[in-house]
């Protein structure tokens, strides 16, 4: 019988589409899918404050924090002061960053294609409401 726990169906799901992606993105572009993600929010706002980046990835000042640290470390960005604020931070994408960011984005179009692909696209957008509903409730 399939399984028809929604908890325990998310939750598994969850943690092996993250460890899938992670395995991907170290695989085929050399960083982790959070170091991948947080790429492509801060080329939407180059130049961004930590806070943003933060808010865009849905994690707190510790982890923007250390996750930061890293790609500064491994020459994915740059971390400058703000002009208008000592206490805040901007952040800019690497010649390093680009090239690995120019990568992303194709690799996450297949991963996504291969997650739709036994999926009408009438499926696929019932699929999208409910996960959309899944986070408004919550």
């Amino acid at each position: 019988m399939t399984e028809q726990r929604l908890f325990f169906l998310i939750n598994q799901s969850q943690r092996k589409l993250l460890h899938y992606v992670d395995s991907e993105t170290e695989h085929r572009v050399g960083i982790s899918s959070v170091q991948a993600a947080a790429l492509l929010a801060i080329n939407g706002i180059q130049g961004s404050l930590l806070k943003e980046m933060g808010e865009a990835l849905k994690l707190n000042n510790s982890a923007i924090t250390g996750l930061t640290n890293r790609m500064e470390a491994n020459e994915l960005i740059e971390k400058k002061p703000c002009s208008t604020d000592g206490r805040a931070t901007r952040v800019f994408i690497t010649d390093k960053g680009n090239k690995i960011l120019k990568n992303v984005g194709p690799m996450l179009q297949e991963l996504n294609t291969k997650l739709t692909e036994s999926f009408s696209e009438k499926e696929v957008g019932t699929i999208i409401r409910f996960l959309n509903h899944v986070i408004d409730i919550s």
